[in-house]
């Protein structure tokens, strides 16, 4: 199996789990939510990760320590692979985490119709927005 056929099943394995998550969300189904698409999907993805880690990390040029060099990590397919496989199982896994705890704040889930999609998109920035939402409600609550 070659490099570029990993990174499509790895794509629509986390599409699907992406999928999941929205169902969880909109039909309000925590398990599916919480356990399915936050647990066990980004748990598999971590496994792919780390197989992947184990068996072609070492043999890649490059390293962490300087930029140029991490650069040169990401010429190795399989090294890129993985760590395109790190973003997928890390962005779904906060993005489950995001709506959990949107839901647990008592946060309407219309706002995740944001947060998730730029989670997907962008990780990071999903997590921002989440942050400065909580900031918003919690400073309504805090007025008289």
């Amino acid at each position: 199996m070659t490099a570029a056929t990993v990174f499509s099943i790895a794509n629509f394995f986390a599409m699907a789990g992406w999928l999941i998550l929205a169902g969880g969300v909109i039909f309000n189904r925590p398990y599916w939510r919480d356990q399915v698409a936050g647990t066990w999907w980004p748990l598999a993805l971590s496994a792919l990760y780390a197989f992947l880690i184990l068996f072609f990390f070492f043999k890649a040029p490059g390293g962490f320590e300087t930029l140029a060099n991490v650069q040169l990590l990401f010429t190795a397919p399989w090294a890129a692979l993985a760590g395109w496989i790190h973003y997928l199982a890390f962005d779904l896994f906060i993005g489950a985490w995001i709506a959990r705890h949107l839901m647990q704040q008592g946060i309407s889930r219309w706002w995740l119709l944001l947060l998730l999609p730029a989670t997907f998109l962008f990780g990071p920035m999903g997590l921002v927005g989440l942050m400065i939402l909580k900031t918003a409600f919690a400073s309504r609550e805090e007025t008289p």
